[in-house]
């Protein structure tokens, strides 16, 4: 122990190397680290020694947004009078070209001033949601397969998780029996997401009505999560569009797909005006607002029309066409019709999961695929490719995965 003398008194000091103990809060202790973010410290490693991995796992956007979209921000950015504190609901401007957005685009029509709320990202406000709802054993139903997200911000909020299976025999749609099952009488939120990820599934609108008529029913609030309804997809669907959602569902959105905007963390959410502002109040005690030059920038991404669309798909649709090539490689079964931005495949019989395939085609090709249970246990016997890599690396990935097949 080191000692220091000062005018007569002796004092402990504290010994180098002895860390302190610090115990984390009980609510993480069912919290694992995000996936994805082990996996690329694991795929950093193989890098440096060489391997030079080519990384078809994660569905981050490579093509760059509009760019006029650019030109916005950086003009806007210029100007000396942008960079302070912005409202808690966000841009006017931002606002106006949402509620413009979704009139064009779903037919759904928003007050621009109370039905709408940005967000730094659709993440966020998942956790905004959890937040402002949950409390210690709610019942909040998730989706499985489905984002892993739901089930980590809804635990930390405090709830008890019921998983609702969907199946490909059931057009991953929800079985409303199945759920019907379980004892309901502590519901308070359900997690939907169409089109579906990781399995590609478009919605219908009987489905949507269904969903509807259910959240009713059982006094639950719907929380529809809708990033990927212009990837590969011709007719986008508002869950929102249907008569009567409005009183029972809640809708968040983003820019980060189909505006090739994902690193910006622009998202927002849709719905009566009750519900913003009861989200609002937990959302004012978390942040300040995004950047001003960013929301006019994303008011810019909003007028964009079909031809941008059209062209950023023709892209998704020629890359898709060669991840085909590389799942029937592996003899992987897969349905051609998936929107969004990656492949949903099941995994050949010889393989006890897709965490298996996976770690096989990493280590043999170095290539990475994500596996399937990541997204939960119906997940367990499929693999998802992404498609947010170029023409070039799928097609090294494609030689590669040949060597080992």
């Amino acid at each position: 122990m080191n000692i220091a003398k000062d005018k007569g008194e002796v004092h402990s000091l504290p010994v180098e190397g002895i860390v302190m103990k610090v115990l984390t809060a009980k609510r993480l202790d069912e919290i694992g680290e995000y996936y994805f973010s082990h996996k690329l410290r694991e795929i950093e490693e193989m890098n440096k020694a060489g391997k030079q991995v080519i990384n078809l796992g994660i569905g981050s956007p490579d093509l760059p947004p509009h760019p006029e979209v650019i030109k916005t921000l950086h003009e806007e950015a210029l100007k000396p009078n942008q960079h302070a504190y912005q409202g808690y609901k966000g841009s006017p401007v931002l606002r106006n070209a949402i509620s413009k957005w979704y009139a064009k685009w779903y037919g759904v029509i928003l007050n621009a001033d109370t039905e709408i709320l940005p967000l730094i990202g659709s993440k966020e406000g998942i956790m905004h949601i959890c937040m402002t709802y949950i409390n210690e054993g709610d019942l909040v139903l998730i989706p499985n397969p489905g984002y892993p997200t739901y089930r980590s911000a809804a635990k930390i909020a405090g709830a008890n998780l019921v998983e609702y299976t969907l199946l490909k025999e059931n057009n991953w749609f929800p079985d409303f029996a199945e759920i019907e099952s379980n004892d309901l009488g502590k519901a308070k939120l359900m997690f939907v997401n169409y089109p579906q990820m990781p399995t590609g599934q478009l919605p219908t609108i009987k489905m949507f009505e269904q969903l509807v008529a259910f959240a009713k029913k059982h006094d639950i609030l719907l929380v529809h999560d809708n990033p990927y309804s212009f990837i590969l997809n011709d007719h986008p669907m508002s869950l929102l569009g249907v008569a009567g959602a409005k009183e029972v569902a809640i809708e968040l959105n983003s820019l980060s797909k189909s505006h090739n905007m994902a690193g910006w963390r622009i998202g927002m959410l849709a719905g009566s005006q009750e519900r913003i502002n009861e989200i609002l109040c937990f959302k004012s005690n978390m942040d300040s607002g995004m950047f001003l030059p960013i929301q006019l920038a994303a008011a810019k991404a909003l007028e964009l029309g079909q031809g941008w669309h059209d062209k950023v798909n023709t892209v998704y649709k020629t890359r898709r066409q060669k991840i085909f090539q590389l799942l029937e490689l592996l003899a992987c079964e897969f349905d051609k019709n998936q929107a969004g931005m990656f492949v949903w495949a099941a995994i050949p019989n010889g393989y006890k999961g897709g965490y298996e395939l996976s770690d096989k085609v990493l280590h043999e090709a170095n290539v990475f695929i994500t596996p399937g249970g990541i997204f939960g246990s119906a997940g367990d016997l499929y693999v998802r490719v992404s498609l947010c890599s170029t023409e070039e690396k799928i097609e090294e990935a494609i030689r590669r995965i040949k060597t080992i097949v």
